[in-house]
Parts: structure tokens; C-alpha cells; sequence
């Protein structure tokens, strides 16, 4: 395959940005889009151009950290994550763009790469538990209705990755918050601090920035692991649960 990228290239958080266009060739529909973006970096390099940053870690679509908008959509075309999307769903001579999450709360370090840490203090604002509780418990030793075990592993898939702030018009962590929050309160263990949790994870989401919810539903379309969107309505319950 023959493809034209056109992928932002931006130096620092404060330099100016543009779409820069590259030509790679021969790459394979078994690639994975990652694997594509390391043909032509390898191509910079040799070159010695500066090849382009973006985020990656597992390449398994696990941890969350490879994100970028592609083709007007987070993650690209699949709902996938972009480390799981692989080249056959381009077609030879396509033009594709290649942008970072855009979000007044992620700002950009360089090119694709953005600062998601507002996303990690959100999560530090709602605790878990903080009462000693000696060493680890059997796994099967608090027994959890089956019910509202899969609720929670649901919710608990949520790997932090961004895509729902990318896709929502608002810019909003609503989906994220919500699915931290529902999956702790529907555990005993984290029943201690579930008072307080909503409204100090949402009061972290409001202070960094993220926008408002309007409920669009484009947050639960492009989530990677299908986060249900009424898990927003969740989190909005236990905000108002929290202020009693």
C-alpha cells in the first residue's frame, strides 16, 4: 500500500503547529497503525529528519497510552484502539490525517503526544480506601452480588486512554469520571468513601478544565472498550448521593 499522511507536527506546547505531509510506501494491510507510523519515523531517521512522537506502551490495546485523532475520529475508523488498528481498513491511495486529542485539558507536548496527567488527578481526588486494612484478602472472601460484579468489570475496563474526551464536542471526561466512580461504588470496597467520591472526582473534572456534558453519546461511540453511556447517569446519581 501507497498512502499520503498528513500528520500534525508541533515542536513544543507553545510552538505553533501545522499538518505536515509524508509519503510512505509498501506498507502492509497487516500493519498495525503504530507499526506504520515506526516505517516512516524509520524513514525520517535515515533521512535525518525528526521522526514524529506519539504515544505507545503495549501495543495490546491494554494500557490506554497510544491515542491520536485519525481521520476526524479518535482512534481511527475501527473501535479499536489505534495500537489495535490495523492498515487493512485503508485502502492503497488514501490520504489519511493523523492529529493528537484535542481538549483544552490535554495540552500538547509534541506533535501527537499530549499530557493526560489531568486524567490521573481525577482519579487521586476520589480515593479508594483508607482504612488499614492489614495484608490482601482472599479474592472470594467479600462475597459481591454477580449482578453487581459485572456492573463493575464493565466500568472497571475503562483503560484511561482519552478517546472520550477526543470525540465529545464539549471536550468532556464525563464518561471517564463515570466509569471510575460507578465501579467503585458498586464494591464493598470501596463502600468507605463513597459519600464524597462523586463530587470530588467531578469538582478535579471541573478544575482541570475538561467541558460539560450534553450527553451527545460521542464519548461511549468512539470508547475503545464500550464503556456504556448510562454510566453518566450512574455517576450523576451518586453525585447527588454524595450531598446528602
Amino acid at each position: 500500500m501507497n498512502l499520503t499522511l498528513r500528520i500534525w507536527r508541533q515542536a513544543g506546547p507553545d510552538a505553533p503547529g501545522s499538518l505536515t505531509t509524508y509519503q510512505v510506501a509498501g506498507i502492509s494491510p497487516e500493519m498495525s497503525f503504530l507499526e506504520m507510523l515506526d516505517t516512516l519515523n524509520e524513514e525520517l531517521i535515515l533521512r535525518g529528519e525528526m521522526p514524529v512522537a506519539f504515544d505507545h506502551d503495549c501495543r495490546e490495546g491494554i494500557c490506554g497510552a497510544c491515542g491520536m485523532v485519525i481521520n476526524g475520529r479518535a482512534h481511527g475508523p475501527e473501535r479499536t484502539t489505534t495500537c489495535q488498528l490495523h492498515m487493512r481498513h485503508f485502502t492503497d491511495g488514501d490520504t489519511i490525517d493523523v492529529e493528537p486529542w484535542r481538549a483544552g485539558a490535554f495540552p500538547v507536548v509534541r506533535d501527537l503526544v499530549v499530557d493526560r496527567s489531568a486524567l490521573d488527578r481525577i482519579i487521586g481526588s476520589g480515593g479508594y480506601i483508607t482504612a488499614p486494612t492489614g495484608s490482601a484478602p482472599e479474592a472470594h472472601a467479600t462475597p459481591v452480588p454477580k449482578e453487581a460484579a459485572d456492573l463493575a468489570f464493565e466500568h472497571a475496563e475503562c483503560i484511561g486512554c482519552g478517546a472520550c474526551v477526543a470525540a465529545c464536542p464539549n471536550g468532556s471526561a464525563m464518561l471517564f469520571t463515570a466509569a471510575k466512580v460507578v465501579h467503585l461504588s458498586l464494591l464493598p470496597q470501596g463502600g468507605p468513601e463513597r459519600g464524597g467520591r462523586a463530587r470530588s472526582m467531578v469538582a478535579a473534572m471541573d478544575a482541570e478544565g475538561f467541558g460539560g456534558c450534553t450527553n451527545t453519546g460521542e464519548c461511549a461511540t468512539a470508547c475503545p472498550k464500550g464503556i456504556p453511556l448510562t454510566g453518566i447517569a450512574a455517576l450523576n446519581r451518586e453525585f447527588l448521593r454524595g450531598g446528602r
